[in-house]
């Protein structure tokens, strides 16, 4: 199928028949991508003209910060419902008056403690309660922490979703998945796009770099002054995907008037900039070049298409075919290809099928895995585990990623074993396989010059970012009482005049374990945590109803604890001292059940720790005949 057919297939999701939202486009001129050299000498200007203030003069931000004559005297709410001191699940309330906005409903993976669970959402209470003024959904970009909890959202409340043409793609296919398909009301904007919604609010989308395509900042337009929210994004003035940063019109907000900034502190630590996209697609090349002999295994972001393009380039260079391996892999890949954001040539993508059918130096596999997980495709292939691909001595593998933090064993065991099985392995960050997707200080510090807000919120990292990006501020000459580091749930409150924490809504974590949401609470994850530590012990009796007498066992089962056949010494114990217990209570003609089952349970954990130091979850079972 021809590139221009596969574009005609995508269609949008079905919106005729609903009200759509005014669009408007700012005029042409502004949206251009500048040179890279225009755009940098742009932003010395912007940066030196708004340096902050000094001496005697305060600091006060825009200069077009106070509220307007005649406005209403209304402050701005803003909640933070996830995404703070925290990486993933994003997602923010701004209020004003009788209208509200969503931005971003994401979610994260589970930590190690949370034993069995799937996908952990943000608490959507807040957001339920106060349904009927919430206007729309502005999304970001299309990564999960940004649209992952959104199918949970749409479930339960019909609002519009505003995004990118990739972002719209991307959560169209995660509804079909949840059975919401053509249901929700999804609409795309493209970078310059203003959406005016409810009575006083106007949500402009500003274009941005990010390591996916089509990542916008919010410009949120109120009575009060701009909100601007950055999203995830990085200065790149050489993106391989996308047009460069706006930088000209985040100057022109400043100028408008912002009264605050909420940014992206992923990377506040870090100083300098971040590396362009391109400089992997330099190291690819050189890499490529001395894996001539051997079959490349490049493991990656599915979501990170600017480097997919790389490798799919860098690979028809060389002519190599190339296949993809990993269910969000594929479809990242046929998302992208129907869209025209990824341009393969013809032929050079085959099914994974048919890497057999060509020399290992001629091919080229893409997969998930990056981040050690364990049932990611490079993970299979490295125990083996695999069933189209098998890996060995032939085979060059660039894992282009860093592990994000946490993830460090889980990347070092799977390196460890591809190298056992004779791989080379290429990971460390002198080879230049991996460029942060986030900005660095000095970007973060043009984007802060260039809107001059009078308030700065820190959002989007974990506490050491938060800290680092307000110290950055207080830097540049913000007063110390206009920038504020919050929590989720707690509610903040912007008038013209100052920003301070009014209040707390219900925030948190809804952990998804299958089909159950919110079901996995505290004392389930206790319980299996106590499983997984201790084990667990089943007491199984039948007591004559009528005499009180027992009738049969007690019979010991074990699940966690010993092997019966190599501790039958400690077995019989065990079940000496239950039916000593069984038998004392039965004697006892005012023991009922709940009384002869704790009686069970406190004897028998009384011994097993004195004699294994172990308390294992012991289960009474006693049946009535």
């Amino acid at each position: 199928m021809s590139e221009k057919n596969k574009k005609q297939n995508y269609r949008q999701p079905d919106n005729r028949g609903k009200k759509q939202p005014e669009q408007k486009q700012r005029p042409a001129q502004k949206n251009k991508p500048m040179t890279a050299a225009k755009a940098a000498s742009h932003a010395s200007a912007m940066q030196a003209e708004n340096a902050p203030r000094t001496g005697k003069k305060p600091y006060r931000g825009g200069h077009n910060n106070k509220k307007p004559a005649g406005a209403p005297a209304l402050p701005i709410h803003y909640t933070i419902l996830g995404g703070l001191n925290e990486i993933g699940k994003n997602m923010a309330v701004l209020e004003y008056g009788d209208d509200a906005i969503l931005i971003d409903c994401g979610m994260s993976f589970p930590d190690e403690d949370l034993l069995g669970v799937d996908v952990v959402l943000p608490d959507f209470s807040y957001a339920l309660k106060i349904k009927d003024k919430i206007r729309g959904i502005f999304i970001t970009h299309g990564h999960e922490d940004h649209i992952g909890a959104l199918p949970y959202l749409l479930k339960q409340i019909d609002i519009p979703v505003y995004a990118g043409r990739l972002t719209v793609a991307l959560i169209d296919s995660k509804l079909k998945e949840h059975g919401l398909s053509g249901k929700a009301r999804l609409h795309v904007v493209e970078a310059g796009g203003v959406i005016h919604i409810g009575k006083q609010f106007s949500v402009e989308f500003v274009a941005v770099n990010h390591s996916i395509p089509d990542a916008m900042a919010l410009a949120i337009k109120t009575p009060l002054g701009y909100v601007v929210h950055t999203g995830d994004f990085k200065v790149d003035f050489t993106p391989v995907m996308s047009n460069i940063i706006d930088l000209p019109r985040f100057g022109e907000l400043g100028s408008e008037g912002v009264l605050a900034l909420l940014a992206d502190s992923t990377n506040a630590e870090r100083p300098g900039y971040t590396p362009s996209e391109r400089v992997v697609g330099e190291s690819f090349a050189n890499l490529f070049r001395k894996a001539e002999n051997k079959r490349i295994i490049v493991a990656t972001f599915s979501s990170n298409l600017p480097r997919i393009q790389q490798i799919m380039s860098a690979s028809a260079r060389d002519g190599r075919k190339v296949a993809v391996s990993g269910r969000s892999m594929i479809n990242f890949v046929n998302i992208a290809q129907e869209l025209g954001y990824l341009h393969i040539p013809e032929g050079l993508l085959i099914d994974i099928d048919a890497i057999n059918h060509y020399p290992k130096e001629k091919v080229t596999l893409i997969t998930t895995g990056s981040q050690g997980e364990p049932m990611s495709a490079l993970s299979r292939m490295a125990f083996s585990d695999h069933r189209k691909v098998e890996v060995g001595p032939d085979d060059y593998i660039i894992i282009s990623a860093t592990p994000i933090p946490g993830n460090e064993k889980t990347v070092s065991k799977v390196v460890n074993e591809l190298m056992r099985r004779g791989c080379v392995v290429v990971y460390e960050k002198m080879y230049d396989v991996h460029v942060s997707g986030h900005a660095c200080q000095e970007e973060l510090k043009i984007i802060h010059s260039l809107t001059r807000p009078k308030f700065f919120i820190p959002v989007h990292g974990e506490q050491k970012h938060l800290y680092k990006h307000a110290a950055l501020a207080h830097a540049m000459g913000m007063p110390e009482k206009n920038v504020l580091i919050t929590e989720i749930g707690k509610t903040i409150e912007l008038t013209a005049e100052k920003m301070a924490v009014v209040g707390s809504v219900p925030a948190g974590r809804v952990l998804v374990d299958g089909l159950g949401v919110g079901d996995v609470g505290s004392i389930v994850l206790r319980d299996r945590r106590h499983l997984a530590e201790d084990g667990l012990i089943v007491v199984v009796a039948t007591v004559d109803s009528s005499t009180g007498e027992m009738v049969s066992g007690p019979d010991i089962v074990t699940r966690g604890f010993v092997y019966v056949r190599e501790a039958e010494t400690l077995i019989d114990e065990i079940r000496d001292v239950a039916r000593r217990a069984l038998e004392d209570c039965c004697r006892n003609p005012r023991c009922d059940w709940a009384t002869m089952k704790s009686r069970v349970r406190d004897d028998l954990s009384r011994m097993l720790f004195q004699k294994t130091k172990r308390s294992p979850m012991i289960l009474p079972i006693i049946m009535e005949v």
